[in-house]
C-alpha cells in the first residue's frame, strides 16, 4: 500500500497528478503548470476525511515521474499501483473532479434506497442523495449487466468534465470500488424532458413560452459542443430523455456515454459500431456509419418536432401507420396544416409564427 501524507503530497508527486481528497493545490497555476513544490491545503470536504495519513488505492505514477525510490520488488497486491481503470484517474488529474468514496455514497442515497430511485435506463438506475455538507447530488450507479463499459464510463467523465457551459449538466466526481461504478451529478429537481411532454398529466405543466426558452437552451448547448468549446464534440445520443430540468426548467444537455471528438480540422467520421437510439439517428448514419455535426442537428429536429406536438417519433398514426412524427409532420407542412401538429395542451398560449419558423427549423434539420 502506497501511503502519502496529505498535507505533504504535493512535495512527492509534483508532477501534475491529482491532489488527495480533501485537500487542493497551495498554488492551482504552479500545479497545472506540473509544479507541485508548494504542496496542498486542506479543502471542505463533500464526505469529511480527517487529519494525517490517508491510504492511497488504485494510484497510477505518471510517466514522467522518477520512482527510483520504490521497492522495485512490491507485487500488484502489495502496491495497489495499477489497475485496469487507473488511466481514468491519471487523465482526470487536471480536472476538479472528486473521487467519492462508496461509503460517502451508500450514506447519502439511504443505501440506495427505492424511494431515492429517479429513473432507469439501460445503463443502471439513478438515485437522489445528500451528502453531509446539504449538497443534494444524484448518484448514476451503472449495473453490472449494463452495456456501458469502463470506456463509455471513461469517456462520460473526461468529457463532462472538460465542458463548462449553462445547458451542460455538471459532474461532481466519480467513485469506482468494489465493482461498483457511479457517476455523481448535480440534481435537477425536474428530472427529463420527456416525463413533461409525453405525459399528459404534466405535459401543460410546459406552456408554449416555456417549450420555446427550452428548444432555445437546447440550442445554445450543442452550439457549444459543435462550435464554441476547446473542444468540437459530437454527442451521438441527444434525445428528450437526455435533457434534464433544473428547478427553473432550464434544459441541460447530459450523458456523454458515446459523445465523439473531433480533432484539429475534422468534420466528419465513420464507424462500424452504430450507437444511439433509433427515431433519433441520422439516415447516413444508420445505413453507413457517418457521423459529423449533422448527427446531433438531425437529433435536434427530431426533438424540436416533438417538444411542440407532444408526441414521439416511433409513434405510429392511425390514419398513416407506416409514418413516424416526421413524416407526418412533413405531410401536414405541404398541405398548409402545420399548426395541426400543436400539443393540444398548449392550444391557448402560442404565438403561431414562431411554432411554425420552429416547425420549418425542425424539418430542415431532418
Amino acid at each position: 500500500m502506497v501511503i502519502f501524507n496529505g498535507r505533504n503530497y504535493g512535495q512527492y508527486l509534483n508532477t501534475g497528478v491529482t491532489t488527495m481528497d480533501g485537500y487542493e493545490p497551495k498554488s492551482p497555476r504552479d500545479w497545472y503548470l506540473r509544479d507541485g513544490s508548494e504542496g496542498c491545503v486542506k479543502k471542505q470536504s463533500m464526505c469529511g476525511n480527517g487529519e494525517g495519513f490517508v491510504k492511497v488505492k488504485r494510484l497510477k505514477l505518471p510517466d514522467s515521474f522518477n520512482a527510483a525510490w520504490m521497492d522495485k520488488s512490491m507485487t500488484r497486491s502489495d502496491s495497489e499501483c495499477s489497475l485496469e481503470d487507473n488511466e481514468l484517474e491519471d487523465s482526470s488529474r487536471h480536472l476538479d473532479l472528486l473521487i467519492f468514496d462508496l461509503s460517502c455514497i451508500i450514506a447519502a442515497t439511504d443505501n440506495f434506497s427505492l424511494t431515492n430511485k429517479l429513473g432507469q435506463g439501460g445503463f443502471g438506475t439513478v438515485f437522489k442523495g445528500q451528502l453531509s455538507n446539504g449538497q443534494q447530488i444524484a448518484v448514476k450507479r451503472l449495473s453490472k449487466s449494463s452495456g456501458q463499459g469502463i470506456e463509455e464510463f471513461k469517456n462520460e467523465v473526461l468529457l463532462i468534465a472538460k465542458l463548462q457551459h449553462r445547458n451542460l449538466v455538471k459532474i461532481f466526481g466519480y467513485c469506482i470500488q468494489e465493482e461498483e461504478k457511479m457517476l455523481i451529478y448535480e440534481y435537477m429537481p425536474n428530472k427529463s424532458l420527456d416525463s413533461f411532454i409525453f405525459e399528459p398529466t404534466r405535459s401543460s405543466l410546459l406552456n408554449w413560452r416555456k417549450r420555446f426558452e427550452i428548444i432555445i437552451g437546447i440550442a445554445h448547448g450543442i452550439l457549444d459542443l459543435h462550435q464554441d468549446s476547446r473542444l468540437r464534440i459530437i454527442h451521438r445520443d441527444l434525445k428528450t430523455s437526455n435533457i434534464l430540468l433544473d428547478g427553473e426548467m432550464n434544459p441541460k444537455i447530459s450523458y456523454f456515454g458515446t459523445a465523439h471528438i473531433f480533432k484539429g480540422d475534422q468534420i466528419q467520421d465513420t464507424t462500424t459500431i452504430v450507437v444511439g437510439t433509433y427515431g433519433y439517428m441520422s439516415p447516413e448514419y444508420v445505413i453507413f456509419g457517418k457521423y459529423s455535426t449533422k448527427f446531433d442537428v438531425f437529433s435536434f429536429g427530431v426533438m424540436l418536432l416533438e417538444i411542440m406536438s407532444g408526441k414521439k417519433n416511433n409513434d405510429s398514426y392511425q390514419n398513416h401507420p407506416s409514418l413516424t412524427l416526421i413524416g407526418h409532420v412533413w405531410k401536414l407542412w405541404r398541405e398548409d396544416r402545420a399548426l395541426d401538429i400543436v400539443d393540444s395542451s398548449i392550444n391557448e398560449s402560442f404565438v403561431s409564427l414562431e411554432v411554425l419558423r420552429c416547425i420549418q427549423i425542425g424539418l430542415l434539420c431532418v
